[in-house]
């Protein structure tokens, strides 16, 4: 098999003024971005940065931080916001919340099942350490329906039981993890491989039929 691509960047507010255009040229193919957390949390520059991004020609993307309050409701919400097109890969960043109450996997469930009833399929799973924990060796039905995206700061991923194997590996938060750590035009930042070719990148977005 050939070797994953890397090719994918997730940012957030906190990349500053990301140039996309010298992204692109850098290599990079797609995007995802923080759009909302919780209940009422919005990303103040998801809309400006998709914008961006899709002149620059790039695979857009739209995550949601999913904490402790109801995961139907927090799947509207984050539709509310993204206003996904078929083209708009969609994720739900399963992680502890330093914040307040971490999501548990019955609202992880909620919040995917509700995705998939809105717009027709399932979003991907982002998480680490916290799927590790809360599923051991167990599977789960439910969010097997998810691609999975693996984060994971070192040279070999692990992954749960309940996939075959990953979709994307965030391998560095732009310090810890193997490198690159940067991009051209973004600065250090979290950087993604995918599992696959340029041709399973597109169909994963949506891009191909």
């Amino acid at each position: 098999m050939a070797d994953p691509l890397n090719v994918v960047i997730d940012i957030s507010h906190h990349n500053a003024n990301p140039d996309f255009q010298q992204a692109r040229a850098a290599g990079i193919l797609g995007v995802i971005h923080k759009a909302t957390q919780g209940l009422t949390y919005k990303d103040p520059m998801y809309l400006t940065n998709r914008q961006k991004a899709l002149d620059a020609g790039l695979l857009w993307g739209a995550y949601h931080f999913g904490d402790g309050s109801d995961g139907t409701s927090q799947a509207d919400f984050f539709l509310s916001v993204v206003n996904p097109d078929p083209r708009t890969l969609m994720v739900l960043d399963f992680e502890p919340n330093t914040q307040g109450p971490t999501m548990s996997l019955d609202g992880a469930r909620a919040f995917v099942n509700e995705v998939n009833v809105k717009v027709g399929r399932f979003p991907g799973l982002y998480s680490g350490s916290l799927i590790k924990d809360q599923l051991g060796s167990k599977k789960d039905p439910v969010l097997a329906q998810c691609f999975f995206w693996l984060a994971q700061y070192g040279s070999t991923a692990v992954v749960p039981p309940n996939w075959p194997t990953w979709t994307l590996w965030q391998y560095t938060d732009g310090n810890l993890g193997p490198q690159p750590h940067s991009v051209g035009g973004i600065g250090n930042c979290d950087r993604d491989k995918f599992n696959g070719d340029v041709d399973a990148l597109n169909k994963l977005w949506g891009a191909l039929s």
